[in-house]
């Protein structure tokens, strides 16, 4: 199985550990899943979320790219921004669902559910020739990804910035910041349903010192059992759940899930795109 760069970090603080999409994940630390619940709903729940896939998509027709193979309007973003969306075939179900964030002009970050990681990297590469000077890359072993959730979350993450500032009080807004000594970019969002929220891109080999910092400074450590349960609790779907094949064999169609209404666009500026047809 494959193991985060905070694997060792995670057994040392008496995880349950077990695999999930091949990656050998905490499920719940020695407090139990109803304990990290609760922790991330009255203070601040810090999750190692690198299993994820991390995509990188530059180039003067990223954004034509980008706006063919996902369902929510590119256009929409500017450089700070980001979006949820959706990868959706023909028949209006959903490949994956998503997290698109631009970096920079022409450049964007894709954050993908880590049991599609491959076969969504597969996908989108398979389309790059179409498009002249795309640049695809996938990101997921030099890029560390953590999540820090709940209503101490800014205080505790505040605390520790040397450079820059975090983003804007406004959801699914960016900054790039200096933290424990190395370049991160900061993000509000998340996967709980709490409002305060961010998650943070920082390189492989600098998460250890952040995930030791946010730890001494009151977070605590939360496995994927209650990540599972805050996003029950939120009504955020789950690929495989309430996306993907249901138990009756049968696709569910994207729609059957009222929040992906916030990533589908039909606006004119959006143009075709893969499953729009039959989202219509």
């Amino acid at each position: 199985m494959k193991q985060t760069r905070l694997h060792q970090r995670h057994t040392a603080l008496g995880a349950r550990m077990a695999d999930f999409a091949g990656w050998e994940m905490p499920i719940q630390y020695a407090g139990g899943i109803v304990a990290e619940h609760l922790a991330t709903r009255k203070n601040a729940g810090l999750f190692d979320v690198s299993h994820m896939g991390r995509f990188r998509i530059r180039g003067k027709k990223a954004a034509d790219f980008l706006q063919l193979f996902l369902t929510n309007n590119v256009l929409n973003l500017s450089p700070g921004d980001s979006q949820y969306t959706i990868m959706a075939n023909p028949q209006g179900g959903a490949i994956d669902d998503a997290y698109l964030y631009q970096l920079d002009t022409a450049d964007y970050l894709l954050v993908v559910n880590a049991s599609n990681a491959q076969k969504d990297f597969d996908y989108l590469r398979s389309h790059v020739p179409a498009f002249e000077g795309v640049l695809l890359e996938d990101i997921s072993e030099s890029l560390a990804m953590i999540a820090l959730q709940g209503p101490q979350s800014e205080m505790i993450l505040h605390k520790l910035i040397e450079g820059g500032a975090l983003p804007p009080k406004q959801r699914n807004a960016m900054s790039r910041v200096t933290v424990c000594g190395a370049q991160a970019t900061v993000a509000r969002t998340g996967y709980t349903g709490e409002p305060i929220c961010f998650e943070v891109f920082i390189a492989a080999e600098a998460v250890g010192s952040l995930w030791d910092a946010l730890l001494e400074g009151g977070a605590e450590p939360v496995g994927l059992g209650a990540r599972d349960t805050l996003r029950l609790e939120a009504g955020l779907p789950l690929y495989g759940h309430e996306f993907g094949v249901g138990p009756d064999g049968a696709e569910i169609g994207v729609l059957a899930c009222p929040i992906a209404r916030y990533a589908i666009s039909f606006d004119q500026s959006k143009g075709e795109y893969v499953g729009k047809a039959a989202l219509l």
